[in-house]
């Protein structure tokens, strides 16, 4: 059975049933007999019909999944959130991207594709939002148009609505995959090597401060859980986001925070910063803050040079060097007026690797470099780096297959105390 036919099967069942009686007087499970009957009902009348047109031997030859399938569907048509709950029940579906009620896009393997589902109508897009919304224990209305959330499998939430969204309701959903990011699988995907693997292995037992930066959707938070599995079980973590995201597993002292937005009366906030404050007098080993976007940047510094080495922590930008100018921006958020000699300072005291990743042209998400930090120059008024590895892009990639991978620079690394006193021979 197509997509289209089940989705008008869907909505055909969707009529029949809330023509049935007032369903506000039913309970779930009260409903989802109704509904399962309605379907038995229909498949009798196909198998009854075989001849009159291939719709209906497709529909004879549901199978017990399919009939659940188109149960589930009615019923959250009805009930839950209709076109948008049977999008967000498909595991391969990463992202969504509801532009109004005739527009959705969906990400399915790396790939931005339009659904062909749509609501039926602005208004039934807003009632599903609302009930959505609610679910979260939030609320958006027209004197608070935009609000964030995460669900509880960690999909992260965004909903603009009127006045401030001009082409209706749009709804943005960020999906995280069940199964957390592992090194192994970031090297079956092509994004880093066997050798880049063990190097980064070694850095992370090391205590080395890494950042992650890149641009949107380039894989920085999947990236840092990947990290994460190297992080000794034996440790005492925090993690501090602002949605939840990180699925660190294979820690036992672990603790997860999450910022708070303020109430409707604007009281009640509680930022990243007060987390990173908060999680100082906790006595952790490593700090991992899920990403930086504000004048946090300066309390996450102070926390990786003061004593809680191999802290990490990711940042949108385009470049490594783009991502330290936004580092100085940051702090200056958090810091107005500190000398921009002493920022530098900072960052070059505090951050020891910074990784890159990037979305290439056809989709795929790849390690670009990894560079050491290295002390600032006063002179030249700028933080040395010290490339390690590199991307290197293949002659033989096209406009749709990017062929290459990360490889090891002439450069030989400089910092190498903390792996000495770690007790790794091995040095890079």
């Amino acid at each position: 059975m197509t997509e289209r036919y089940r989705d008008a099967l869907v909505s055909a069942l969707k009529i029949d049933i809330q023509n049935h009686a007032d369903l506000t007087n039913f309970s779930d499970a009260e409903l989802q007999s109704i509904v399962s009957e309605a379907l038995e009902e229909k498949v009798r009348d196909a198998k009854a019909n075989l001849s009159s047109c291939d719709a209906d031997m497709g529909l004879a030859a549901l199978n017990f999944r399919e009939k659940r399938q188109i149960t589930v569907a009615v019923f959250e048509s009805i009930r839950g959130l209709g076109v948008l709950g049977r999008i967000i029940t498909d595991p391969d579906v990463t992202e969504v991207m509801i532009n109004g009620y005739k527009d959705i896009f969906i990400e399915k393997d790396g790939r931005l594709l339009k659904s062909e589902r749509k609501f039926e109508s602005a208004r039934e897009l807003e009632i599903i939002i609302t009930k959505f919304v609610s679910r979260a224990g939030r609320a958006v209305n027209e004197s608070e148009p935009i609000v964030d959330f995460r669900l509880d499998d960690g999909s992260r939430v965004n909903v603009v609505m009127a006045p401030v969204a001009l082409n209706g309701p749009i709804v943005t959903i960020r999906r995280f995959p069940k199964d957390a990011m592992t090194i192994e699988k970031l090297v079956a995907f092509g994004s880093i090597t066997s050798e880049v693997a063990e190097i980064l292995r070694l850095l992370v037992t090391a205590k080395y401060n890494i950042f992650v930066s890149g641009g949107t959707g380039s894989g920085k938070t999947t990236f840092l859980n990947a990290l994460s599995n190297f992080i000794p079980h034996d440790e005492r973590i925090i993690t501090i986001e602002d949605s939840a995201e990180l699925q660190i597993r294979n820690i036992d002292n672990l603790v997860r925070l999450e910022t708070r937005n303020a109430s409707t009366n604007g009281k009640g906030a509680i930022t990243i910063r007060d987390l990173i404050k908060s999680a100082l007098r906790m006595r952790p080993e490593r700090i991992v803050v899920g990403e930086v976007r504000g004048a946090e940047a300066l309390d996450m510094l102070q926390a990786m040079n003061t004593g809680h080495y191999g802290s990490l922590s990711t940042g949108h930008a385009n470049s490594t060097f783009d991502m330290l100018s936004r580092l100085e921006t940051m702090i200056l958020q958090g810091a107005d007026g500190l000398p921009l000699d002493a920022i530098r300072q900072q960052i070059a005291s505090s951050l020891d690797i910074i990784i890159h990743l990037s979305r290439l042209r056809d989709k795929s998400r790849r390690t670009m470099e990894i560079v050491e930090v290295l002390d600032y120059d006063s002179e030249k008024r700028q933080i040395a780096l010290n490339r390690l590895f590199e991307f290197k892009e293949s002659d033989r990639s096209t406009k749709n297959k990017v062929v290459g991978q990360i490889k090891r620079t002439a450069n030989p690394m400089k910092n190498t105390y903390k792996l000495e006193t770690a007790g790794i021979k091995r040095l890079i």
